[in-house]
């Protein structure tokens, strides 16, 4: 199997969950799902994501909670809110913010 590494969203763009209530902020990226299968089989049937497309990993919020969480594309959408990210890790991954994207200074 191929993987384009066609990533939809990048590193520091601001996105939600399709089906459940919450947000983040993208640090990283897989091309390909690259979890446990224990984690992929703890997903409901029904919610399941494919494995052959790019995931995500976010410092998200929900209900003042924050969190890391591992999101397949298909299950995002970009958050155009603007609204900040309130996550205690943005400021150590990131350096600053520009409308609902943030950005690392390059060393």
């Amino acid at each position: 199997m191929t993987s384009s590494n066609n990533a939809k969203f990048s590193i520091g763009e601001t996105v939600k969950h399709r089906h459940f209530d919450f947000r983040g902020v993208i640090y990283d990226v897989d091309f390909e799902f690259n979890n446990s299968e224990e984690w992929y089989q703890s997903i409901p049937k029904d919610v399941r994501p494919r494995k052959d497309q790019p995931f995500y990993h976010l410092l998200a919020e929900s209900n003042e909670v924050t969190y890391e969480a591992y999101v397949s594309e298909q299950n995002l959408l970009l958050d155009k809110s603007k609204e900040p990210v309130k996550h205690p890790l943005i400021e150590e991954i990131f350096s600053g913010k520009k409308g609902s994207n943030y950005f690392k200074i390059s060393n």
